[in-house]
Protein backbone atom coordinates (compact mmCIF):
# COMPACT_ATOMS: atom_id res chain seq x y z
CA UNK A 1 0.00 0.00 0.00
CA UNK A 2 2.97 2.22 -0.12
CA UNK A 3 2.71 3.93 3.37
CA UNK A 4 4.66 3.68 6.65
CA UNK A 5 0.92 3.59 8.67
CA UNK A 6 0.44 -0.52 8.81
CA UNK A 7 -3.34 -0.63 9.31
CA UNK A 8 -5.28 1.31 6.26
CA UNK A 9 -7.97 1.15 4.26
CA UNK A 10 -7.75 2.04 0.40
CA UNK A 11 -10.97 4.16 -0.87
CA UNK A 12 -11.25 3.98 -4.33
CA UNK A 13 -12.65 6.28 -6.97
CA UNK A 14 -13.73 4.75 -10.06
CA UNK A 15 -12.43 5.71 -13.05
CA UNK A 16 -13.54 7.78 -15.64
CA UNK A 17 -16.81 7.38 -16.79
CA UNK A 18 -19.01 8.13 -19.99
CA UNK A 19 -21.03 10.70 -18.56
CA UNK A 20 -18.31 12.15 -16.40
CA UNK A 21 -16.45 12.18 -20.28
CA UNK A 22 -19.17 14.47 -20.81
CA UNK A 23 -19.03 16.76 -17.71
CA UNK A 24 -22.77 15.67 -16.18
CA UNK A 25 -23.89 14.79 -12.74
CA UNK A 26 -24.14 10.77 -12.11
CA UNK A 27 -25.70 9.54 -9.62
CA UNK A 28 -27.83 6.52 -9.43
CA UNK A 29 -27.43 6.07 -12.99
CA UNK A 30 -25.07 3.38 -14.01
CA UNK A 31 -22.97 4.33 -17.35
CA UNK A 32 -19.64 2.21 -17.96
CA UNK A 33 -16.17 3.14 -17.93
CA UNK A 34 -14.59 4.87 -21.23
CA UNK A 35 -11.29 3.98 -22.56
CA UNK A 36 -9.04 6.12 -20.17
CA UNK A 37 -11.12 5.30 -17.34
CA UNK A 38 -9.92 1.60 -18.08
CA UNK A 39 -6.07 2.82 -18.17
CA UNK A 40 -6.89 4.75 -14.94
CA UNK A 41 -8.14 1.83 -13.14
CA UNK A 42 -5.14 -0.68 -14.59
CA UNK A 43 -2.90 2.22 -13.20
CA UNK A 44 -4.00 1.84 -9.75
CA UNK A 45 -2.98 -2.30 -9.40
CA UNK A 46 0.52 -1.73 -8.34
CA UNK A 47 -0.95 0.20 -5.39
CA UNK A 48 -3.44 -2.39 -4.35
CA UNK A 49 -1.29 -5.80 -4.18
CA UNK A 50 -1.55 -6.39 -0.56
CA UNK A 51 -5.61 -6.36 -0.63
CA UNK A 52 -7.04 -8.99 0.87
CA UNK A 53 -10.91 -8.21 0.40
CA UNK A 54 -12.85 -5.63 -2.02
CA UNK A 55 -15.90 -4.03 -1.57
CA UNK A 56 -17.72 -2.25 -4.48
CA UNK A 57 -20.62 -0.14 -5.41
CA UNK A 58 -22.83 -1.60 -6.89
CA UNK A 59 -22.63 0.57 -10.08
CA UNK A 60 -20.97 -0.67 -13.33
CA UNK A 61 -18.27 1.47 -13.06
CA UNK A 62 -17.00 0.74 -9.93
CA UNK A 63 -17.27 -2.69 -10.31
CA UNK A 64 -15.21 -2.49 -13.24
CA UNK A 65 -12.67 -0.77 -11.93
CA UNK A 66 -12.63 -3.12 -8.99
CA UNK A 67 -12.17 -5.92 -12.12
CA UNK A 68 -9.27 -3.87 -13.47
CA UNK A 69 -7.30 -2.41 -10.60
CA UNK A 70 -7.49 -5.91 -8.85
CA UNK A 71 -7.92 -8.74 -10.81
CA UNK A 72 -8.79 -12.36 -9.97
CA UNK A 73 -10.19 -10.85 -6.54
CA UNK A 74 -13.80 -11.45 -5.73
CA UNK A 75 -16.00 -8.61 -4.56
CA UNK A 76 -18.60 -7.92 -1.75
CA UNK A 77 -21.16 -5.67 -3.03
CA UNK A 78 -21.71 -2.80 -0.34
CA UNK A 79 -25.37 -0.32 -1.01
CA UNK A 80 -23.55 1.72 1.49
CA UNK A 81 -20.87 3.33 -1.04
CA UNK A 82 -23.41 3.83 -3.86
CA UNK A 83 -23.25 7.79 -5.12
CA UNK A 84 -25.32 9.85 -3.88
CA UNK A 85 -28.52 10.04 -5.52
CA UNK A 86 -29.24 12.92 -7.76
CA UNK A 87 -33.11 12.99 -8.39
CA UNK A 88 -34.15 14.67 -10.86
CA UNK A 89 -30.90 16.49 -11.48
CA UNK A 90 -28.89 13.66 -12.49
CA UNK A 91 -27.65 13.93 -16.33
CA UNK A 92 -27.49 18.17 -15.83
CA UNK A 93 -24.30 19.72 -16.03
CA UNK A 94 -23.36 21.60 -12.69
CA UNK A 95 -21.46 24.31 -15.25
CA UNK A 96 -24.87 25.22 -16.72
CA UNK A 97 -27.19 25.34 -13.60
CA UNK A 98 -28.46 28.46 -12.07
CA UNK A 99 -26.03 29.98 -9.92
CA UNK A 100 -28.82 30.49 -7.11
CA UNK A 101 -29.51 26.72 -7.36
CA UNK A 102 -26.41 25.35 -6.91
CA UNK A 103 -25.20 27.40 -4.16
CA UNK A 104 -28.02 26.86 -2.31
CA UNK A 105 -26.72 23.23 -2.43
CA UNK A 106 -23.69 23.93 -0.96
CA UNK A 107 -24.35 25.59 2.19
CA UNK A 108 -27.49 23.58 2.71
CA UNK A 109 -25.96 19.57 3.87
CA UNK A 110 -29.57 18.35 4.59
CA UNK A 111 -30.85 19.61 1.24
CA UNK A 112 -31.96 16.58 -1.23
CA UNK A 113 -30.53 17.25 -4.64
CA UNK A 114 -33.58 17.52 -7.00
CA UNK A 115 -35.69 15.68 -4.63
CA UNK A 116 -33.33 12.46 -4.14
CA UNK A 117 -30.81 11.94 -1.58
CA UNK A 118 -28.90 15.01 0.77
CA UNK A 119 -24.98 15.02 1.52
CA UNK A 120 -26.14 14.59 5.24
CA UNK A 121 -27.29 11.09 4.38
CA UNK A 122 -24.52 9.95 2.18
CA UNK A 123 -22.49 11.06 5.41
CA UNK A 124 -24.40 9.06 7.51
CA UNK A 125 -24.44 5.67 5.33
CA UNK A 126 -20.89 5.81 5.22
CA UNK A 127 -19.60 6.46 8.68
CA UNK A 128 -21.88 3.66 9.97
CA UNK A 129 -19.83 1.18 8.12
CA UNK A 130 -16.33 3.10 9.06
CA UNK A 131 -17.59 2.90 13.00
CA UNK A 132 -18.28 -0.74 12.41
CA UNK A 133 -14.96 -1.30 11.09
CA UNK A 134 -12.96 1.09 13.65
CA UNK A 135 -14.98 -0.45 16.32
CA UNK A 136 -14.39 -3.94 15.72
CA UNK A 137 -10.30 -4.60 16.40
CA UNK A 138 -10.68 -7.84 14.00
CA UNK A 139 -11.43 -6.10 11.19
CA UNK A 140 -9.16 -4.77 7.94
CA UNK A 141 -9.00 -1.20 9.28
CA UNK A 142 -6.63 -2.70 11.91
CA UNK A 143 -4.67 -5.13 10.13
CA UNK A 144 -1.06 -4.49 9.79
CA UNK A 145 -0.31 -7.04 6.92
CA UNK A 146 -4.20 -7.06 4.96
CA UNK A 147 -6.06 -4.49 3.76
CA UNK A 148 -9.63 -3.54 2.28
CA UNK A 149 -10.25 -1.84 -0.48
CA UNK A 150 -13.37 0.15 -1.00
CA UNK A 151 -13.92 0.58 -4.74
CA UNK A 152 -16.84 3.98 -4.76
CA UNK A 153 -17.27 7.52 -5.85
CA UNK A 154 -16.81 11.15 -5.41
CA UNK A 155 -19.33 11.72 -2.37
CA UNK A 156 -19.22 8.58 -0.53
CA UNK A 157 -15.39 8.84 -0.79
CA UNK A 158 -15.19 12.29 0.89
CA UNK A 159 -18.05 11.49 3.92
CA UNK A 160 -15.31 8.69 4.76
CA UNK A 161 -12.41 12.08 4.79
CA UNK A 162 -14.44 13.83 6.79
CA UNK A 163 -14.80 11.22 9.24
CA UNK A 164 -11.06 10.45 9.22
CA UNK A 165 -10.17 13.82 10.19
CA UNK A 166 -13.48 14.23 12.38
CA UNK A 167 -14.76 17.08 10.92
CA UNK A 168 -18.66 18.29 9.53
CA UNK A 169 -19.40 16.87 6.18
CA UNK A 170 -19.87 19.88 4.47
CA UNK A 171 -16.00 20.07 4.22
CA UNK A 172 -16.76 17.95 1.36
CA UNK A 173 -17.06 21.26 -0.94
CA UNK A 174 -13.76 22.08 -0.70
CA UNK A 175 -12.17 18.41 -1.64
CA UNK A 176 -11.53 17.35 -5.39
CA UNK A 177 -11.28 14.47 -6.11
CA UNK A 178 -10.25 12.71 -9.31
CA UNK A 179 -11.71 9.94 -11.72
CA UNK A 180 -8.95 6.95 -10.50
CA UNK A 181 -7.87 8.58 -7.55
CA UNK A 182 -6.63 6.69 -4.50
CA UNK A 183 -7.01 7.64 -1.07
CA UNK A 184 -6.45 5.99 2.46
CA UNK A 185 -7.06 6.00 5.78
CA UNK A 186 -5.95 3.94 8.49
CA UNK A 187 -6.25 4.11 12.34
CA UNK A 188 -3.75 4.79 14.65
CA UNK A 189 -4.73 3.73 18.73
CA UNK A 190 -8.00 5.15 19.14
CA UNK A 191 -8.03 7.26 16.42
CA UNK A 192 -8.99 7.59 13.09
CA UNK A 193 -6.38 9.35 10.06
CA UNK A 194 -6.17 10.15 6.87
CA UNK A 195 -3.09 9.11 5.55
CA UNK A 196 -3.41 10.10 1.37
CA UNK A 197 -6.35 11.67 0.11
CA UNK A 198 -6.39 12.10 -3.86
CA UNK A 199 -3.59 10.21 -5.66
CA UNK A 200 -3.43 9.50 -8.98
CA UNK A 201 -1.07 7.50 -10.49
CA UNK A 202 0.70 7.98 -13.74
CA UNK A 203 -1.28 6.02 -16.49
CA UNK A 204 0.37 2.69 -18.15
Amino acid sequence: MRTSVAAVIALVRHGQSTTNAEGLLVGRSDPHLTELGARQARALAPWLKDVKEVWVSPLARAHETAMLAMPGRAVIVKESFIELDYGTLEGRSAATMAGGEWRELEHEHESRFGGGESLAAVDERVRAELEFLFANESSLLHSTSEHLAIVSHVSPIKSAVAWALGVPGSIAWRMRLENGSLTMVGSRGHTPQLIRFNVVPALI
